[in-house]
Protein backbone atom coordinates (compact mmCIF):
# COMPACT_ATOMS: atom_id res chain seq x y z
CA UNK A 1 0.00 0.00 0.00
CA UNK A 2 1.28 3.48 -0.84
CA UNK A 3 1.37 6.37 1.59
CA UNK A 4 -1.86 7.14 3.46
CA UNK A 5 -2.42 10.72 4.54
CA UNK A 6 -4.78 11.92 7.26
CA UNK A 7 -5.58 15.57 7.82
CA UNK A 8 -7.86 17.26 10.35
CA UNK A 9 -10.19 19.73 8.63
CA UNK A 10 -12.99 22.00 9.70
CA UNK A 11 -16.37 21.67 8.02
CA UNK A 12 -15.57 24.82 6.03
CA UNK A 13 -12.21 23.48 4.87
CA UNK A 14 -13.70 20.12 3.98
CA UNK A 15 -16.56 21.41 1.84
CA UNK A 16 -15.55 24.80 0.42
CA UNK A 17 -14.92 24.56 -3.32
CA UNK A 18 -14.49 20.75 -3.23
CA UNK A 19 -16.48 18.12 -5.15
CA UNK A 20 -17.16 14.69 -3.63
CA UNK A 21 -18.85 11.66 -5.14
CA UNK A 22 -20.04 8.41 -3.59
CA UNK A 23 -17.84 5.58 -4.79
CA UNK A 24 -19.15 2.16 -5.77
CA UNK A 25 -17.80 0.60 -2.56
CA UNK A 26 -20.31 2.50 -0.51
CA UNK A 27 -23.80 1.49 0.52
CA UNK A 28 -27.02 3.47 0.30
CA UNK A 29 -27.66 6.48 2.47
CA UNK A 30 -29.31 4.59 5.32
CA UNK A 31 -29.47 6.93 8.29
CA UNK A 32 -32.78 6.88 10.11
CA UNK A 33 -34.47 9.33 12.44
CA UNK A 34 -32.46 7.95 15.39
CA UNK A 35 -29.07 8.75 13.85
CA UNK A 36 -30.16 12.23 12.75
CA UNK A 37 -31.46 13.05 16.22
CA UNK A 38 -28.24 11.79 17.81
CA UNK A 39 -26.18 13.98 15.47
CA UNK A 40 -28.30 17.07 16.18
CA UNK A 41 -28.33 16.40 19.92
CA UNK A 42 -24.54 15.99 20.01
CA UNK A 43 -23.81 19.13 17.98
CA UNK A 44 -26.39 21.42 19.56
CA UNK A 45 -25.69 20.11 23.07
CA UNK A 46 -21.98 20.87 22.73
CA UNK A 47 -22.72 24.33 21.36
CA UNK A 48 -25.37 25.27 23.92
CA UNK A 49 -23.06 24.31 26.81
CA UNK A 50 -21.06 27.44 25.95
CA UNK A 51 -23.43 29.84 24.24
CA UNK A 52 -24.77 32.88 26.11
CA UNK A 53 -26.99 35.55 24.53
CA UNK A 54 -24.66 38.36 25.62
CA UNK A 55 -21.66 36.89 23.79
CA UNK A 56 -20.33 38.67 20.73
CA UNK A 57 -19.90 36.59 17.56
CA UNK A 58 -16.09 36.51 17.82
CA UNK A 59 -16.44 34.77 21.21
CA UNK A 60 -17.43 31.60 19.29
CA UNK A 61 -13.75 31.12 18.39
CA UNK A 62 -13.15 30.17 22.04
CA UNK A 63 -15.98 27.62 22.20
CA UNK A 64 -15.04 23.91 22.52
CA UNK A 65 -14.26 21.92 19.40
CA UNK A 66 -16.09 18.78 18.27
CA UNK A 67 -14.80 15.75 16.32
CA UNK A 68 -17.34 14.39 13.83
CA UNK A 69 -15.43 11.38 12.47
CA UNK A 70 -13.46 10.50 9.35
CA UNK A 71 -14.02 10.28 5.61
CA UNK A 72 -12.00 8.48 2.94
CA UNK A 73 -11.65 10.17 -0.45
CA UNK A 74 -13.52 9.92 -2.63
CA UNK A 75 -16.18 9.13 -0.05
CA UNK A 76 -15.41 5.46 0.10
CA UNK A 77 -16.44 5.74 3.73
CA UNK A 78 -18.08 8.59 5.66
CA UNK A 79 -20.95 9.34 3.31
CA UNK A 80 -23.57 8.91 6.03
CA UNK A 81 -22.07 11.79 8.01
CA UNK A 82 -21.23 13.95 4.99
CA UNK A 83 -24.69 13.52 3.45
CA UNK A 84 -26.34 14.37 6.77
CA UNK A 85 -24.06 17.36 7.19
CA UNK A 86 -25.05 18.62 3.74
CA UNK A 87 -28.73 18.30 4.68
CA UNK A 88 -28.09 20.23 7.90
CA UNK A 89 -26.33 23.03 5.97
CA UNK A 90 -29.28 23.29 3.55
CA UNK A 91 -31.67 23.57 6.49
CA UNK A 92 -29.53 26.21 8.20
CA UNK A 93 -29.34 28.16 4.94
CA UNK A 94 -33.13 28.11 4.61
CA UNK A 95 -33.62 29.14 8.26
CA UNK A 96 -31.40 32.18 7.71
CA UNK A 97 -33.62 33.76 5.08
CA UNK A 98 -34.57 37.31 6.06
CA UNK A 99 -31.91 37.39 8.82
CA UNK A 100 -29.74 40.52 8.85
CA UNK A 101 -26.62 38.64 10.04
CA UNK A 102 -26.80 35.77 7.53
CA UNK A 103 -23.77 33.47 7.37
CA UNK A 104 -22.85 32.46 3.82
CA UNK A 105 -23.00 28.66 3.59
CA UNK A 106 -23.87 28.44 -0.10
CA UNK A 107 -20.28 27.70 -1.17
CA UNK A 108 -20.25 24.68 1.16
CA UNK A 109 -23.38 23.24 -0.45
CA UNK A 110 -22.93 23.97 -4.15
CA UNK A 111 -20.85 25.79 -6.72
CA UNK A 112 -22.09 27.60 -9.79
CA UNK A 113 -20.54 27.69 -13.26
CA UNK A 114 -22.07 29.25 -16.36
CA UNK A 115 -25.27 29.74 -14.42
CA UNK A 116 -25.61 26.05 -13.55
CA UNK A 117 -25.70 24.90 -9.91
CA UNK A 118 -23.66 21.80 -8.98
CA UNK A 119 -23.81 20.29 -5.50
CA UNK A 120 -20.48 19.69 -3.75
CA UNK A 121 -21.61 16.19 -2.75
CA UNK A 122 -22.44 14.99 -6.24
CA UNK A 123 -24.57 11.89 -6.75
CA UNK A 124 -26.59 11.95 -9.96
CA UNK A 125 -29.76 10.31 -8.62
CA UNK A 126 -29.98 12.74 -5.69
CA UNK A 127 -29.81 16.02 -7.63
CA UNK A 128 -33.57 16.54 -8.14
CA UNK A 129 -34.29 15.87 -4.45
CA UNK A 130 -31.51 18.18 -3.26
CA UNK A 131 -32.73 20.92 -5.60
CA UNK A 132 -36.22 20.64 -4.12
CA UNK A 133 -34.91 20.81 -0.55
CA UNK A 134 -32.62 23.71 -1.43
CA UNK A 135 -35.53 25.65 -2.95
CA UNK A 136 -37.98 24.68 -0.19
CA UNK A 137 -40.27 22.75 -2.53
CA UNK A 138 -42.19 19.47 -2.24
CA UNK A 139 -40.69 16.35 -3.84
CA UNK A 140 -42.47 13.24 -5.08
CA UNK A 141 -40.88 10.10 -3.57
CA UNK A 142 -42.75 7.59 -5.76
CA UNK A 143 -40.32 5.23 -7.55
CA UNK A 144 -37.31 6.86 -5.90
CA UNK A 145 -34.37 4.83 -4.57
CA UNK A 146 -33.84 4.02 -0.89
CA UNK A 147 -31.14 6.71 -0.67
CA UNK A 148 -33.31 9.45 -2.15
CA UNK A 149 -36.27 8.58 0.08
CA UNK A 150 -34.03 8.62 3.15
CA UNK A 151 -32.50 11.90 2.01
CA UNK A 152 -35.88 13.63 1.91
CA UNK A 153 -37.17 12.06 5.13
CA UNK A 154 -34.03 12.88 7.09
CA UNK A 155 -34.30 16.54 6.07
CA UNK A 156 -37.80 16.58 7.51
CA UNK A 157 -36.43 14.99 10.70
CA UNK A 158 -33.83 17.76 10.91
CA UNK A 159 -36.56 20.38 10.61
CA UNK A 160 -38.43 18.82 13.53
CA UNK A 161 -35.54 18.14 15.91
CA UNK A 162 -33.39 21.29 15.61
CA UNK A 163 -33.93 23.11 18.94
CA UNK A 164 -36.06 26.24 18.86
CA UNK A 165 -33.39 28.33 20.65
CA UNK A 166 -31.09 27.87 17.63
CA UNK A 167 -33.61 29.28 15.16
CA UNK A 168 -33.48 32.90 16.37
CA UNK A 169 -30.63 35.00 17.77
CA UNK A 170 -28.31 32.03 18.33
CA UNK A 171 -28.55 30.82 14.70
CA UNK A 172 -25.53 32.69 13.23
CA UNK A 173 -23.45 31.76 16.31
CA UNK A 174 -24.27 28.08 15.85
CA UNK A 175 -23.43 28.21 12.13
CA UNK A 176 -20.09 29.90 12.90
CA UNK A 177 -19.30 27.18 15.44
CA UNK A 178 -20.36 24.37 13.08
CA UNK A 179 -18.15 25.65 10.26
CA UNK A 180 -15.05 26.54 12.27
CA UNK A 181 -15.06 24.34 15.40
CA UNK A 182 -16.39 21.01 14.11
CA UNK A 183 -13.67 18.82 12.60
CA UNK A 184 -13.37 15.66 10.51
CA UNK A 185 -10.32 13.64 9.52
CA UNK A 186 -9.89 13.39 5.75
CA UNK A 187 -8.03 10.19 4.81
CA UNK A 188 -6.51 10.25 1.33
CA UNK A 189 -5.68 7.04 -0.56
CA UNK A 190 -3.98 7.04 -3.94
CA UNK A 191 -5.56 4.02 -5.60
CA UNK A 192 -8.85 2.09 -5.61
CA UNK A 193 -7.12 -0.91 -4.03
CA UNK A 194 -5.72 1.18 -1.18
CA UNK A 195 -9.07 2.89 -0.60
CA UNK A 196 -10.90 -0.44 -0.47
CA UNK A 197 -8.31 -1.92 1.91
CA UNK A 198 -8.69 1.05 4.28
CA UNK A 199 -12.47 0.83 3.96
CA UNK A 200 -12.53 -2.89 4.72
CA UNK A 201 -10.11 -2.59 7.64
CA UNK A 202 -12.07 0.23 9.28
CA UNK A 203 -15.34 -1.61 8.92
CA UNK A 204 -13.90 -4.89 10.14
CA UNK A 205 -12.94 -3.03 13.32
CA UNK A 206 -16.49 -2.41 14.46
CA UNK A 207 -18.19 0.13 12.18
CA UNK A 208 -21.66 -0.90 11.11
CA UNK A 209 -21.27 -2.38 7.64
CA UNK A 210 -22.71 -5.80 6.95
CA UNK A 211 -20.91 -8.68 5.19
CA UNK A 212 -23.17 -7.97 2.20
CA UNK A 213 -21.94 -4.36 2.04
CA UNK A 214 -18.36 -5.60 2.15
CA UNK A 215 -19.04 -8.20 -0.54
CA UNK A 216 -20.58 -5.58 -2.81
CA UNK A 217 -17.55 -3.33 -2.41
CA UNK A 218 -15.14 -6.14 -3.27
CA UNK A 219 -17.04 -7.29 -6.36
CA UNK A 220 -17.67 -3.84 -7.82
CA UNK A 221 -14.09 -2.73 -7.15
CA UNK A 222 -12.91 -5.44 -9.54
CA UNK A 223 -15.17 -4.41 -12.45
CA UNK A 224 -13.04 -1.97 -14.43
CA UNK A 225 -15.58 -1.03 -17.12
CA UNK A 226 -17.54 1.93 -15.75
CA UNK A 227 -20.76 1.16 -17.65
CA UNK A 228 -20.76 -2.49 -16.54
CA UNK A 229 -19.96 -1.47 -12.97
CA UNK A 230 -22.92 0.91 -12.95
CA UNK A 231 -25.23 -1.74 -14.41
CA UNK A 232 -24.03 -4.34 -11.89
CA UNK A 233 -24.55 -1.85 -9.05
CA UNK A 234 -28.12 -1.19 -10.18
CA UNK A 235 -28.94 -4.91 -10.41
CA UNK A 236 -27.39 -5.50 -6.99
CA UNK A 237 -29.35 -2.72 -5.32
CA UNK A 238 -32.67 -3.82 -6.77
CA UNK A 239 -32.24 -7.45 -5.76
CA UNK A 240 -30.91 -6.64 -2.27
CA UNK A 241 -34.03 -4.54 -1.72
CA UNK A 242 -36.20 -7.53 -2.72
CA UNK A 243 -34.30 -9.81 -0.36
CA UNK A 244 -34.69 -7.38 2.53
CA UNK A 245 -38.39 -6.99 1.83
CA UNK A 246 -38.79 -10.79 1.95
CA UNK A 247 -37.92 -10.92 5.64
CA UNK A 248 -35.33 -10.52 8.34
CA UNK A 249 -31.98 -12.26 7.64
CA UNK A 250 -33.13 -13.33 4.15
CA UNK A 251 -30.36 -11.28 2.55
CA UNK A 252 -27.34 -12.86 4.35
CA UNK A 253 -28.97 -16.32 4.37
CA UNK A 254 -29.28 -16.15 0.59
CA UNK A 255 -25.52 -15.74 0.15
CA UNK A 256 -24.76 -18.45 2.69
CA UNK A 257 -27.10 -20.94 1.01
CA UNK A 258 -25.79 -20.07 -2.46
CA UNK A 259 -22.08 -20.27 -1.60
CA UNK A 260 -22.43 -23.37 0.53
CA UNK A 261 -24.50 -25.30 -2.00
CA UNK A 262 -22.29 -24.38 -4.97
CA UNK A 263 -18.79 -24.16 -3.52
CA UNK A 264 -18.39 -25.64 -0.03
CA UNK A 265 -16.62 -29.02 -0.12
CA UNK A 266 -15.50 -29.38 3.49
CA UNK A 267 -16.83 -28.79 7.00
CA UNK A 268 -14.86 -28.53 10.24
CA UNK A 269 -13.97 -31.92 11.70
CA UNK A 270 -15.44 -32.68 15.13
CA UNK A 271 -12.17 -32.81 17.01
CA UNK A 272 -10.06 -30.47 19.10
CA UNK A 273 -7.91 -28.05 17.10
CA UNK A 274 -9.75 -28.62 13.82
CA UNK A 275 -9.76 -25.54 11.61
CA UNK A 276 -12.85 -23.97 10.01
CA UNK A 277 -13.42 -25.15 6.44
CA UNK A 278 -15.41 -23.62 3.58
CA UNK A 279 -18.81 -24.51 5.02
CA UNK A 280 -17.98 -22.93 8.39
CA UNK A 281 -16.34 -19.78 7.01
CA UNK A 282 -19.24 -19.09 4.67
CA UNK A 283 -21.54 -19.15 7.68
CA UNK A 284 -19.58 -16.48 9.56
CA UNK A 285 -17.67 -14.41 6.97
CA UNK A 286 -18.91 -15.15 3.47
CA UNK A 287 -17.56 -11.85 2.09
CA UNK A 288 -14.01 -12.68 3.19
CA UNK A 289 -14.35 -16.33 2.15
CA UNK A 290 -15.23 -15.30 -1.42
CA UNK A 291 -12.25 -12.96 -1.63
CA UNK A 292 -9.91 -15.76 -0.53
CA UNK A 293 -11.59 -18.31 -2.85
CA UNK A 294 -11.97 -15.97 -5.83
CA UNK A 295 -9.78 -17.94 -8.26
CA UNK A 296 -11.39 -21.26 -7.33
CA UNK A 297 -14.81 -19.69 -7.91
CA UNK A 298 -13.66 -18.40 -11.32
CA UNK A 299 -13.14 -14.73 -10.50
CA UNK A 300 -9.97 -13.75 -12.34
CA UNK A 301 -10.79 -10.85 -14.66
CA UNK A 302 -13.12 -7.86 -14.69
CA UNK A 303 -15.72 -9.64 -16.85
CA UNK A 304 -15.80 -12.55 -14.39
CA UNK A 305 -16.83 -10.22 -11.59
CA UNK A 306 -19.46 -8.61 -13.80
CA UNK A 307 -20.97 -12.00 -14.73
CA UNK A 308 -20.91 -13.04 -11.09
CA UNK A 309 -23.37 -10.24 -10.31
CA UNK A 310 -25.24 -9.93 -13.60
CA UNK A 311 -25.76 -13.67 -14.18
CA UNK A 312 -24.95 -15.76 -11.09
CA UNK A 313 -26.22 -13.47 -8.35
CA UNK A 314 -29.33 -12.69 -10.39
CA UNK A 315 -30.11 -16.39 -10.92
CA UNK A 316 -29.41 -17.77 -7.44
CA UNK A 317 -31.03 -14.90 -5.55
CA UNK A 318 -34.13 -15.27 -7.73
CA UNK A 319 -34.31 -18.96 -6.92
CA UNK A 320 -33.83 -18.25 -3.22
CA UNK A 321 -36.68 -15.72 -3.24
CA UNK A 322 -38.86 -18.32 -4.97
CA UNK A 323 -38.06 -20.84 -2.25
CA UNK A 324 -38.85 -18.27 0.45
CA UNK A 325 -42.23 -17.65 -1.18
CA UNK A 326 -42.85 -21.39 -1.48
CA UNK A 327 -42.15 -21.82 2.23
CA UNK A 328 -44.98 -19.40 3.00
CA UNK A 329 -47.53 -20.05 0.24
CA UNK A 330 -48.61 -23.07 -1.79
CA UNK A 331 -46.96 -23.03 -5.24
CA UNK A 332 -47.68 -25.74 -7.79
CA UNK A 333 -44.76 -28.12 -7.97
CA UNK A 334 -43.19 -26.81 -4.78
CA UNK A 335 -45.82 -27.93 -2.24
CA UNK A 336 -43.27 -30.08 -0.40
CA UNK A 337 -41.37 -26.95 0.63
CA UNK A 338 -44.44 -25.50 2.37
CA UNK A 339 -45.38 -28.79 4.04
CA UNK A 340 -41.87 -29.47 5.30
Amino acid sequence: MREILGKAMTVRELLKGVKYSIDYYQREYKWRDKQIRELVDDLTGKFLEEFKPDHTRDKVADYPHYFLGSIINYIVDGQQRLTSLTLLLILLRNLQKNHDDEVNVDELIFSEKYGKKSFNLHVEERISCLNALFDGKEFDLIDQSESVQNLYNRYEDLEHCLPGELRLEALPYFIDWLLENVHLIEITAYSDDDAYTIFETMNDRGLSLSPTDMLKGYLLANITDEAKRSAANTRWRERIRELNEAGKEVEPDCFKAWFRSRHATKIRERKRGAKPEDFDRIGTEFHRWLRDASKAVGLKHSDDYYRFIDRDFDFYSRQYLRLIEASQNKIDGLEHILYN
